[in-house]
C-alpha cells in the first residue's frame, strides 16, 4: 500500500533492521522475488504519477538487489511502451539470486543494456538503482562518477529505496549522493531518510509497505519514531474552575547586555503556550523594554545570584540560557539555577558554560543544543556530530542523563531510557537568529503544564517546526517572533483548551 507524508507509519528503522524484517517476511512465506516485483511496481506507479507526460526512462543499475528493482522497473516501462535502456554501472555477471532473475526478465522483454561510461548519454527520467541501503563506507568508483553525472544532468531523477550514497542509518552523505526528485522506499521507513543531509537528497518521499504482514512489521524493533500528529502527547483540557496557579510559573534567566531580545522571545513563547505565570530575571537595562513589550511578564532586574534566590522559590520551571552570556554575571546566575530542584530547560550559553565543567546539570532537565553546542558537550567536532546525529543525540542523553533536543534539519529528541524521536517538519527559512530562544520557551511552558521532559520536548519541537514551515511559505525573512502566533494556534488545534 502506498503512503505519502500525510499518512506515514511512525516507526523508523536502521538498514539492518529492515534487512531483518525482509528476512522474516520471506521466512513467513513471501518469496523474495515477489517482494522485489512489488517494489518495482510501486516505483513504476510513482514515476508515472510524478511525470505523467514522460515516455523515456534511463536506469542506472549496480549489482545488488537495488539493481534488481531497477531491472524490473525497466521491464515494466518496456511493456508500457516507453523508450527504456539500462546503463550497467555494476557488472551484470555479478548479480545473484533475485537480482539475477530480475536481470533475466529485463533481457527477456528486450530492454536495451549497455555498460555505463563517462560518455553515456542520459535521457528521460533517470532511475537510480545503484547502491541501495546496504552501503556503509564511502562511495567508490565508478559509482562516484555515475552519481556526479546524474546530479549535473538536469533531468528528473527517481531513486529506488534511498538515494545512492545516502546512509540509511544517519542521513549522512557518504562522499557523494544522488540528488533525487522522488524517492520510493519500501517495507519500513529508514531513519536516515529524515535527518542529516537527507532533506537535500530525498525529494518527494513515497513509502510502500509492499503488503507486508502487519503482525510481523508491528513486532519488529525500530530505531526511532517519526513525530506525527496522531502520536504526539497532548495537554489535558482545562476545567472551568481553572486558575493560573495550576499551570505553572516559568522563570526565564538570561539577557546579558546586548542580548535582551533573546530572553524576551523566550518569555513571549512561554506565555503564549499557556504557562500560568511567566517571570524574567535579566539585566536591569532590559526591564523597561521587556515591560513595554510584555506587560504580562513579571520582570526583575538582577545584578547577582543573591537577587535570584527569591525568584527561584516562586518558580516551578526554569528556562536558562537565552542571551545569558558567558561572563561572570551569567556564570553566577547559572550556578544558582543549577542548585534549584526544579525542572529546567538549558539552552544557548547555559550549554556553553556546561561544557566548562564549572556547573553540573540538575535532574529533570531538557537541553537544546545545536550541532556546534552538541560537539562541545561531547568533545567532538561538529562534523563528527553531523556524521551520525542519532548516535550523538543518544550519547548526550546518556552522558547527562537528560532529555536532549538535537536541533538541525531532522531534529532529534533523545531520552536517557533510549527513546529517540525525529521531526521531519521545518523550512530552510528558519535559518535565522532567535528560533532556539522561542523553542526553549515553548518547552518551558509545556513542562509547567505538567508534561514530562521527553513528551514536552517532542510536542514543542513539532509545534516549532510546523510553525516554521507555515512562516516559510512566504520565503526568506522569517523572524523568530513570527512563529509564536502560529505555535499558539497549532497548540490549540492539537490540544484544545476546552473539551
Amino acid at each position: 500500500m502506498p503512503h505519502t507524508k500525510d499518512d506515514f507509519p511512525d516507526a523508523l528503522y536502521s538498514a539492518a533492521q529492515v534487512r531483518a524484517l525482509d528476512a522474516q517476511l520471506i521466512a513467513a512465506g513471501t518469496a523474495g522475488f515477489e517482494l522485489m516485483q512489488r517494489a518495482a511496481r510501486a516505483t513504476w506507479r510513482a514515476i508515472v504519477r510524478r511525470w505523467p507526460d514522460a515516455h523515456e526512462l534511463t536506469v542506472l543499475a549496480g549489482h545488488g538487489n537495488n539493481a534488481g528493482d531497477g531491472y524490473l522497473v525497466a521491464t515494466l516501462a518496456r511493456r508500457a511502451g516507453w523508450s527504456v535502456r539500462v546503463l550497467t554501472v555494476g557488472e551484470p555477471r555479478r548479480l545473484q539470486g533475485d537480482a539475477a532473475n530480475a536481470h533475466a526478465e529485463a533481457v527477456a522483454v528486450g530492454v536495451p543494456m549497455e555498460p555505463w561510461s563517462d560518455e553515456a548519454e542520459l535521457r528521460g527520467v533517470l532511475l537510480d538503482a545503484l547502491l541501495g541501503t546496504g552501503l556503509s563506507g564511502e562511495v567508490r568508483e565508478p559509482y562516484v562518477r555515475a552519481i556526479d553525472t546524474i546530479n549535473v544532468s538536469g533531468l528528473p531523477v527517481a531513486a529506488v529505496d534511498i538515494p545512492s550514497g545516502l546512509c540509511a542509518d544517519t542521513g549522512r552523505v557518504l562522499g557523494t549522493a544522488v540528488v533525487a526528485d522522488l524517492t520510493v522506499t519500501f517495507i519500513g521507513l529508514k531513519l536516515g531518510l529524515f535527518t542529516g543531509e537527507a532533506a537535500d537528497r530525498v525529494g518527494e518521499l513515497v513509502f510502500n509497505d509492499l503488503h507486508a504482514d502487519p503482525d510481523i512489521v508491528d513486532a519488529a524493533p525500530a530505531s526511532a519514531r517519526l513525530l506525527l500528529p496522531h502520536n504526539l502527547p497532548r495537554l489535558t483540557p482545562r476545567a472551568a474552575t481553572s486558575h493560573k496557579g495550576k499551570f505553572g510559573h516559568v522563570l526565564l534567566i538570561g539577557g546579558d547586555r546586548g542580548f535582551g531580545g533573546a530572553i524576551q522571545m523566550s518569555a513571549e513563547s512561554a506565555l503564549r503556550c499557556g504557562a500560568g505565570m511567566v517571570s524574567m530575571a535579566t539585566r536591569s537595562e532590559h526591564v523597561s523594554a521587556a515591560l513595554t513589550r510584555l506587560p504580562e511578564v513579571m520582570v526583575q532586574g538582577t545584578h547577582s545570584a543573591n537577587q535570584l534566590m527569591g525568584l527561584l522559590q516562586q518558580a516551578s520551571v526554569l528556562v536558562v540560557g537565552p542571551g545569558l552570556g558567558q561572563a561572570a554575571w551569567g556564570r553566577s546566575l547559572l550556578s544558582a539555577a543549577a542548585n534549584a530542584p526544579l525542572p529546567q530547560v538549558w539552552d544557548a550559553d547555559a550549554l556553553n558554560l556546561l561544557c566548562s565543567g564549572d556547573v553540573r546539570l540538575p535532574g529533570r532537565c531538557v537541553i537544546t543544543p545545536h550541532p556546534g553546542e552538541a560537539a562541545r558537550l561531547l568533545a567532538l567536532s561538529t562534523a563528527q556530530v553531523q556524521a551520525d546525529r542519532p548516535a550523538a543525540a543518544h550519547a548526550l542523553s546518556r552522558k547527562y542523563a537528560t532529555t536532549v533536543i538535537l536541533k538541525g534539519a531532522g531534529s532529534l529528541i533523545a531520552s536517557p531510557d533510549g527513546r529517540l524521536a525525529v521531526c521531519s517538519q521545518g523550512h530552510p527559512a528558519m535559518a535565522t537568529a532567535g528560533l532556539g530562544d522561542v523553542l526553549a520557551g515553548v518547552v518551558g511552558a509545556l513542562l509547567a503544564q505538567g508534561m514530562e521532559g521527553f513528551e514536552a520536548a517532542c510536542l514543542a519541537v513539532w509545534l516549532h517546526a510546523n510553525a516554521g514551515a507555515q512562516a516559510g511559505r512566504s520565503g526568506r525573512g522569517v523572524a523568530a517572533t513570527d512563529l509564536i502566533p502560529a505555535i499558539r494556534q497549532l497548540l490549540e488545534e492539537h490540544s484544545p483548551c476546552l473539551k
